[in-house]
């Protein structure tokens, strides 16, 4: 029998020729809604594209926009540097990177979008902070063809195309675990974290909070203190809580934003009395693994969340393969036993090659 083609899929589906090639080859023309039915139909008829001609049509640009904060740059910076490496180790097509930096997560980026306006992106990869607030731009341009992926965080209902990140509830959960492991005493526990109008946040107070309950009974749980992801905020906010009598047994920094919460604690002479967890690696925070001040950070493997999220999008574009929805990294946890088997991390990109 004659190989199904464009022409039968279109069809089948009562629409042009035109938009089943386009949804076939990535165009920014075409609606998520649209292409996932084209691309479903085209495998359930068997359609298999003539690979000759795809490769002169793949011998164009695609043009990316990046939209990540500035702070913490601890954090973003491994994130860009993913990306790009996802973008370097690309063949077959030129593809356009165009970073774009708003001040912080929920601060600037809807209105750089709207300055942006007149861009045209094949697709884009965003750090969301507020979905209430992001999410109606994210959506109209989903629905004007932009295949979106969200990194480090999501907005669900956005119409994106798929998020990347690590798995923030796991990352509470564990965080939970720890500490019922290395404090016996009754007493109280602090979080400091970000927004928790921003999801990941809010995922990880969530899985500490419901896992604290489960391992550590003796512990309660102070209401959850939110530094806006400003350094300022969160030495003033951890001097505060530490002035308190008593202060927690322990405090989980749920962000990157970690360095000024530690010193307060040095300041006030707590550190190593008041167990810690942070999150993420970074050159300032080894020497305090390194000593045993902390008891552990749970690294969120920011360059394999910015190279996953890009090689996602790229096959998308190029290949129409339609990601899984939601794809979530398992955090790493970092001990001072098993620092030495990160230390390059530190220095430069993590290896991706067990990304998971």
């Amino acid at each position: 029998m004659k190989p199904p083609s464009i022409k039968d899929i279109a069809q089948v589906l009562g629409i042009s020729i035109g938009t089943v090639d386009r949804a076939l080859h990535g165009r920014s023309d075409v609606s998520p809604t649209t292409r996932a039915r084209v691309l479903k139909k085209a495998e359930q008829l068997g359609y298999r594209p003539n690979l000759a001609a795809r490769s002169l049509k793949l011998n164009r640009r695609l043009r990316i926009g990046i939209y990540f904060p500035r702070d913490i740059a601890s954090f973003f910076d491994p994130l860009r540097s993913g990306v790009r490496a996802a973008a370097s180790a690309s063949s077959g097509v030129n593809v356009e990177l165009v970073f774009r930096t708003f001040p912080r997560l929920d601060e600037g980026d809807v209105e750089l979008f709207a300055a942006d306006a007149g861009e045209k992106f094949n697709g884009i990869l965003i750090a969301p902070g507020n979905p209430e607030h992001i999410g109606p731009t994210l959506r109209a341009l989903a629905r004007r063809g932009v295949a979106i992926v969200c990194v480090a965080s999501d907005v669900p209902r956005s119409e994106r195309l798929a998020s990347v990140t690590a798995d923030a509830y796991a990352s509470g959960a564990i965080a939970a675990e720890l500490f019922s492991r290395t404090i016996q005493k009754t007493g109280h526990l602090a979080t400091i974290t970000g927004e928790l109008t921003t999801l990941d946040h809010a995922e990880k107070l969530r899985g500490f909070a419901a896992n604290l309950a489960v391992f550590a009974p003796h512990l309660s749980l102070l209401p959850a203190i939110e530094s806006h992801e400003q350094p300022k905020v969160a030495y003033r906010q951890a001097a505060a809580l530490l002035s308190r009598k008593p202060y927690p047994l322990g405090i989980y920094v749920s962000t990157a934003n970690s360095i000024p919460v530690l010193r307060a604690l040095e300041e006030k002479h707590l550190l190593g009395e008041v167990q810690v967890i942070a999150t993420d690696l970074f050159p300032e925070l080894v020497p305090y693994i390194e000593s045993g001040k902390i008891l552990a950070t749970l690294y969120q493997r920011p360059f394999t969340q910015g190279k996953t999220a890009l090689e996602l999008l790229l096959r998308y574009l190029l290949n129409g393969v339609t990601p899984d929805p939601v794809t979530r990294l398992a955090p790493h946890i970092i001990l001072r036993s098993n620092l030495a088997l990160f230390s390059s991390y530190v220095a430069e990109p993590e290896d991706t090659t067990s990304s998971g």
